[in-house]
């Protein structure tokens, strides 16, 4: 343990160092070698811990009495060294290699002269395929809660693509599934690149980094995952939190093509579009200018087709209207109606003549009843109507008296006379 005084000074008292941190100040600080020496005792009192990580480091060294790997996260860029004995890493009933997810119990170490941790490993457990599987499986679950892969949420692919944003290993078959068949159906299209470790323990971010920049490019509009088949180990980024949550955040399209048909990463499951093979991928975002084409012209044709038919049932139409005798012969509808007219003016001039002729020996016999009812008549019979001289007709002898003038009408003429006497 380091003591805690300072160094004796000529001329000055010995201050004594603060106990705790919080008592440090800028006139009283801790010397590197305190605070190295607390740290590596407060380490020391740590208990073993299982901890888990995917090996990046190691090399095999059969004569050295350590064994030293390291050990880093898969989410987060972290890692820690782990050293241990030779004897009891030639004792593991599998050697980790690297790549290899693996489980460490170990007691932390700080070591004072390298400001460094590490890791004194006791055991080391490979993680099991089951194991991954159910991790993976439980991870699902949480991510299908969040609503992560909703149907809702995948966007549509364009049907054209200008650009096509593709993520997959350096000169991989892959890539060229992809671009091959890409452009033997469209030979104009357009790719941006991204070649990126698609296994190991570079591989969530430098895919997660990648499909950012894809994301964030405009002119692309649609992303392609792709990677050829493997091991459930070599898939395991594509099951990765982060990288299934960067691609679930990206506003660009994203097709999966990871593995082959029966592969199903969670990447898979939260893409807007999942290709079985990187092949089918090509196939799904950009369109086959043979079958457009062949669609076009049958689009065409059927397009002619009908117009045709509409114009031979419209000229059907118009041939039977046509062929209806008032079109043929517009006149005969003419001809029927001035026969009607004609035959209704012949029959109303018979009622009018038969109406004049019965009217007429109505009016005659009428004359006749009035002529012989006519004071004329009775005149003609040597009769005679007399008047006073107020125009009333005198019927009895006392309605005048002996020098009253009357008018006496005759058959023919008048007569003015005086009364000279009346009789009763």
């Amino acid at each position: 343990m380091t003591d805690a005084t300072g160094p004796d000074t000529p001329g000055h008292d010995v201050q004594p160092l603060p106990e705790r941190a919080a008592e440090t100040t800028a006139e009283r600080p801790w010397p590197v070698r305190l605070l190295s020496s607390k740290i590596r005792d407060y380490v020391a009192r740590m208990s073993p811990v299982w901890v888990e990580g995917q090996v990046i480091e190691h090399t095999y060294r059969r004569t050295s009495g350590m064994q030293f790997l390291t050990l880093r996260d898969t989410d987060v860029e972290a890692s820690l060294p782990v050293n241990m004995l030779t004897r009891a890493f030639d004792g593991l009933d599998a050697r980790p290699e690297v790549g290899d997810h693996v489980v460490v119990h170990a007691k932390p170490e700080f070591w004072i002269k390298g400001g460094r941790m590490s890791l004194r490993a006791a055991a080391i457990r490979q993680v099991g395929v089951g194991e991954l599987l159910a991790r993976i499986e439980q991870l699902r679950r949480v991510l299908a809660a969040e609503g992560l892969f909703d149907v809702g949420r995948k966007r549509p692919l364009p049907f054209l693509p200008a650009v096509v944003g593709l993520v997959c290993g350096r000169e991989s078959k892959a890539e060229h599934d992809v671009v091959v068949n890409a452009r033997a159906r469209w030979p104009q299209v357009r790719f941006e690149i991204r070649e990126v470790a698609v296994q190991g323990v570079n591989a969530v971010a430098e895919v997660s980094q990648a499909v950012s920049e894809l994301d964030a490019d405009p002119s692309v509009e649609v992303i392609v995952l792709a990677r050829g088949g493997g091991s459930v180990e070599d898939l395991l980024p594509f099951s990765n939190e982060a990288l299934v949550r960067r691609v679930s955040a990206c506003t660009t399209p994203v097709v999966s093509a990871i593995g082959h048909e029966t592969d199903t990463p969670l990447v898979d499951l939260v893409a807007d579009h999942r290709a079985s093979t990187p092949t089918d991928a090509a196939k799904c975002v950009v369109p086959d200018v043979a079958e457009e084409r062949q669609r076009v012209a049958q689009a065409r044709q059927r397009m002619r087709g009908a117009v045709q038919g509409l114009l031979q049932r419209e000229q059907h139409g118009l041939d039977a209207v046509r062929s209806r005798p008032v079109l043929a012969r517009p006149e005969t509808m003419v001809e029927g109606r001035e026969a009607q007219v004609a035959e209704r003016l012949r029959h109303a001039r018979h009622l009018l003549q038969a109406a004049l002729l019965t009217a007429s020996g109505d009016v005659g016999r009428l004359a006749a009843q009035v002529r012989a009812l006519s004071p004329a008549s009775t005149l003609e019979r040597g009769y005679a109507v007399v008047q006073r001289g107020d125009g009333a007709v005198v019927r009895a002898a006392d309605e005048v008296s002996p020098g009253d003038g009357v008018h006496v009408r005759l058959a023919a003429g008048a007569l003015e006379a005086e009364v000279t006497s009346t009789t009763p």
